[in-house]
């Protein structure tokens, strides 16, 4: 009896483009790319802050903002201006096109605030957030159903419930953790589908005493966000929040009113590779021009420029051609409004925050530590208790 051979067909090499359709098609949907191409990893666009300088230290050689496609984190202290900075974002999210839904569990969002800070009011929408399991749910779906860009704003997180706090007494230990990992679940959830919508989620949180046992953490660590700790790993970008050290904390006018609050922003985290760079700016809340003080922050920021002279009160621009212009600290504003003046400025904060930072010129205290203290001193002899 004869064997009957049997034939087997060799597999060819297969190009990188048949690969990733073999994987689109298992997957059911575009889940491989080409990195030259297009592809959700990528940055393109960003959302300005409001803040040239905090735009300007936000990526490393670039002037950025809040990145599109991504999840950010504004977490600070109470009344340090998290809510102005999200109106200010929402505001300038609405000039690129892209449709704002702003989820309010503070029931504190006034429509007259936001147009005051440059929001159509018209073309955003509110939506109260229930619960953290309705609002992870809501995003979803309209992810799932609008092919436009969409940035989604979470007032804030820490405030916000969860279902079973809805349901259950007023006892914390009944639903210990449970919000935790409703967030953790959630949000490993929404990472994917965010990307390849190019939308944006900004969350706004609270920054809350770190209470512990150890003296030496608490030095290093003094602050904490709720809402778990795998959250911090769905963010690609953390902004602190908190107030100067080594100067007032409000904004005065010259009859002692209080228009506004200083703040100092710190990068906690970033996967642009500016981690730990700080900025300040000052925010007017106590008037009817509800906006971040950029212009006014912009001399502090280019201070530390070989092109910026000091001699006693008095500043000295130089210029390229090396012709100076002098003039005050109080007259800050008004020189910027001469274009010539203006535009070296610019060239300045240019050069100081995104390109020396880049090519590590000049000691490094400059980009991380702005009061120019050392940062927590922890005794030796403490830690190691």
């Amino acid at each position: 009896m004869a064997v009957k051979k049997t034939t087997t067909t060799k597999n060819g090499k297969l190009s990188i483009a048949q690969l990733k359709d073999i994987i689109n098609k298992k997957a059911g949907n575009e889940v491989a790319f080409n990195l030259v191409d297009d592809n959700p990893t990528d940055v393109s666009e960003w959302i300005p802050t409001g803040s040239r300088w905090l735009d300007s230290i936000i990526c490393k050689g670039k002037m950025a903002g809040i990145p599109v496609g991504k999840i950010t984190e504004i977490a600070g202290l109470s009344a340090s201006g998290k809510s102005y900075m999200a109106a200010q974002i929402a505001a300038n999210a609405q000039k690129q096109g892209i449709d704002v839904i702003y989820f309010d569990s503070e029931s504190a969002l006034d429509s007259d605030f936001l147009a005051n800070a440059g929001c159509n009011v018209e073309n955003i929408l509110y939506v109260q957030a229930q619960s953290v399991e309705f609002v992870l749910e809501t995003i979803e779906e309209l992810l799932g159903q609008n092919d436009n860009k969409m940035l989604f704003v979470w007032d804030s997180l820490a405030l916000t419930p969860a279902n079973a706090d809805l349901e259950g007494d007023f006892n914390p230990l009944s639903t210990m953790a449970q919000k935790p990992r409703i967030l953790s679940k959630g949000m490993s959830k929404l990472v994917q589908p965010i990307a390849n919508k190019h939308s944006t989620l900004l969350v706004l949180n609270q920054l809350k005493t770190n209470i512990t046992s150890t003296p030496a953490e608490a030095l290093v660590e003094p602050f904490f966000t709720p809402g778990g700790k795998a959250l911090p790993y769905a963010y690609s970008l953390r902004i602190w929040l908190t107030g100067r050290k080594s100067k007032a904390s409000y904004v005065i006018d010259d009859n002692g009113y209080r228009l506004g609050s200083e703040v100092k922003a710190k990068l906690k985290k970033s996967r642009f590779g500016t981690e730990g760079r700080e900025c300040t700016f000052k925010i007017l809340w106590g008037g009817d021009n509800v906006s971040i003080q950029d212009e006014e922050s912009w001399l502090e920021a280019v201070k530390s420029s070989n092109h910026l002279e000091l001699t006693g009160a008095w500043y000295s621009l130089v210029f390229e051609d090396g012709t100076k212009e002098k003039f005050q600290g109080a007259n800050w504003s008004e020189k910027l409004q001469n274009d010539k003046f203006k535009k070296r400025v610019l060239e300045l904060m240019d050069k100081e925050l995104i390109y020396n930072f880049e090519v590590k010129e000049g000691h490094a205290s400059k980009y991380y530590n702005i009061d120019g203290d050392e940062g927590p001193q922890v005794d030796e002899a403490e830690s190691a208790k």
